[in-house]
C-alpha cells in the first residue's frame, strides 16, 4: 500500500504504528481459530472506527474499506462469536488506567418519559373536550323497573 494512504488511515484514529502493532496483536489473539484468515485486520478495525465515529450506515462506508457488505458480515460474525468482548476485556486488563473509565451505551440508559417523541404543548385535544361535554352515546337508555303483569 502506498505510504500516503497508510498515513491518512492512521491519522483517522490518531494511533501510532506502535499502538497499531499492539492493538492488532491483541485483536488477532481474540479471533476464532477456525475459518479463513482476513487479509487486512487493520483496515477492518479502521472501518469499524469510521462507522462508529462518523455515525453512518453500513452502506455509506467509503470504498477504501472494501465492500460494505463484507465488512458488515465480518462484524456480525465476530460479534456473535464474542470476539469484541474478549478484545475489549483483554485491552482493559492490560491498562493501568482502565478502571478509571466507565463506558455505557444506549442499552443501559433510560430516557425520561418526556423524551418519548410526543409533541409538546397542551395535552387536551379539542376532540377530547367536546367528547367530555356531550352525553355518552354508547350507553343504553335507562331501563324501567320490572313490574308484575296481571295474568290474563
Amino acid at each position: 500500500m502506498p505510504r500516503g494512504i497508510r498515513g491518512v488511515r492512521s491519522m483517522s484514529t490518531r494511533m501510532t504504528e506502535q499502538d497499531w502493532t499492539h492493538t492488532l496483536a491483541v485483536f488477532r489473539a481474540c479471533l476464532p481459530r477456525r475459518g479463513r484468515k482476513a487479509t487486512d485486520d487493520r483496515l477492518f478495525l479502521e472501518a469499524l472506527h469510521f462507522f462508529s465515529v462518523e455515525n453512518v450506515r453500513w452502506r455509506a462506508l467509503p470504498e477504501r474499506f472494501g465492500l460494505w457488505n463484507s465488512v458488515w458480515k465480518r462484524f456480525d460474525r465476530l460479534s456473535q462469536a464474542g470476539v469484541f468482548e474478549a478484545f475489549f476485556d483483554t485491552l482493559a486488563s492490560m491498562s493501568d488506567t482502565a478502571h478509571l473509565v466507565q463506558m455505557f451505551d444506549s442499552t443501559i440508559v433510560r430516557a425520561h418519559v418526556s423524551a418519548a417523541g410526543a409533541k409538546g404543548g397542551s395535552t387536551d385535544k379539542p376532540s377530547v373536550a367536546l367528547a367530555a361535554a356531550s352525553p355518552r352515546r354508547s350507553m343504553p337508555s335507562p331501563t324501567l323497573p320490572a313490574t308484575s303483569s296481571p295474568l290474563i
